[in-house]
């Protein structure tokens, strides 16, 4: 049996261990940060370089919160100034890691996009990390609902989850969006504690941008939607303000950065039959604003973006260019779109029934799974996109697979859509009042 004070300083040393580690973009493919959790209050010091030989000694900021009772500190370091398609090692305490940045200004990559992965369930996460430690992908979106929940027993299943999740996403930047599962009761505090995202001015990691290679990235919180009644309505006027302006920004740039994409939790169209929550108040809400606030389709619309990924149904549905409630079906859509295309992927999986749909087709669905999987978005280049989707139901085959491509130049207008031949949504939100209450 250990000595009393072995046992202890053991103990101590393992409490203060670093864990939960996770790599994330700042400010390009370049500019990198690494978070990670300690019980115990230490530096927040990494020491990082070309070779193990070598590494030169990094420190970073701490933040102490309490949970439930249980004290974390939260650690985040910025590597920036990295070299292009490099491989980096760097070590925090006794841990050592290692990963491989993009080039300077990345013409192609894939990227593994997906929502709503809980511990429970999590029928995807085995095949997400083999596939992403074999070099499928090269980082991560994740739509929101993580773990199912970070907060429950007192944060520790958000420990649990970030740990499982952390021989992946130790080597590859881990982007993430706040879903409704990420209400804590104190306005998203786990979520926003534990993750650093690129920063937005405001203080504030559940909107953000980054360009990477030809995509402009651009996360978008629904939450403060879905959550107005709790925490108030301000966010939402703040993100609409900064919305207009990185997009005029992105517009600017759209010569060297072709692609805007945009990922967020809940969705703005999907035709799941069960439950009303692509067509309830808040998918309205979110889509078009109420009550003097703004929604953000006319905002996605005005600025043509490109792709729109979501999360919150536990399903796979790729729909055609869509706007206004409006659909856009041909055999050449995807080429040269009139409209956003959007793609429902939240069919990870965790501890709640996958979503079903009718067998009645629909018209502005150009296919619709509920096999539990992700999907893989290629960046061929700056006219081509690929979008496939990975059922983990069917062992790893892809399902759907279909390209998506513009000429140089191509945005997408209104005048665009008023003459391309479309058929319309039925729109069945029973909280659509007769008088316009929503405009």
């Amino acid at each position: 049996m250990l000595p009393f004070w072995l046992l202890a300083c053991f103990l101590a040393q393992s409490w203060a261990a670093p864990e939960q580690v996770h790599l994330a973009f700042h400010d390009g493919p370049l500019d990198l940060s690494v978070a990670w959790i300690t019980f115990n209050d230490v530096d927040s010091i990494l020491s990082y370089g070309t070779s193990l030989s070598s590494l030169v000694k990094k420190t970073g900021d701490i933040k102490k919160w309490v949970f439930g009772g249980i004290t974390r500190y939260s650690h985040r370091v910025r590597l920036h100034d990295l070299k292009p398609s490099t491989q980096y090692y760097y070590q925090i305490e006794s841990r050592i890691f290692h990963f491989k940045t993009l080039p300077a200004n990345p013409k192609s990559y894939k990227v593994c996009i997906y929502g709503d992965l809980g511990i429970e369930n999590g029928v995807s996460t085995t095949s997400i990390i083999n596939q992403g430690l074999a070099g499928q992908f090269d980082f991560v979106v994740h739509v929101g609902d993580l773990a199912y929940d970070l907060h429950t027993d007192n944060g520790k299943r958000g420990d649990k989850f970030m740990n499982l999740m952390e021989p992946l996403i130790s080597t590859m930047p881990y982007m993430v969006i706040a879903g409704n599962h990420e209400d804590d009761g104190k306005n998203f505090s786990n979520y926003q504690t534990r993750f650093y995202m690129p920063h937005n001015g405001y203080g504030d990691n559940q909107f953000y941008s980054v360009d990477i290679g030809p995509v402009h990235w651009l996360g978008i919180s629904t939450e403060f939607y879905g959550f107005d009644r709790e925490y108030g309505t301000a966010s939402i006027q703040t993100q609409y303000n900064w919305l207009q302006n990185d997009l005029k920004t992105a517009e600017a740039n759209r010569k060297n950065v072709p692609w805007i994409s945009t990922f967020q939790h809940r969705p703005m169209y999907c035709s799941i039959e069960y439950g009303n929550e692509c067509t309830d108040f808040t998918s309205d809400f979110i889509r078009v604003g109420d009550r003097g606030l703004p929604g953000l389709e006319p905002t996605f619309l005005k600025y043509s973006i490109d792709f729109g990924f979501w999360g919150h149904m536990h399903a796979y549905e790729r729909m055609y260019p869509v706007a206004d409630r409006k659909y856009y079906a041909s055999n050449s859509a995807y080429h040269n779109p009139v409209a956003p295309v959007y793609v429902l992927t939240g069919s990870a999986g965790c501890h709640t029934p996958g979503a079903k749909f009718s067998n009645k087709p629909t018209a502005w669905s150009a296919f619709r799974s509920d096999d539990y999987g992700y999907t893989i978005m290629t960046v061929a280049n700056m006219t081509h996109v690929r979008l496939q989707q990975v059922s983990v139901s069917k062992n790893g085959a892809f399902i759907d697979d279909i390209w998506v491509s513009k000429d140089p130049g191509h945005i997408h207008t209104a005048t665009m859509r008023e003459n391309t031949p479309h058929g319309e949504i039925p729109n069945k939100s029973r909280y659509l009042l007769e008088n316009n209450e929503i405009h």
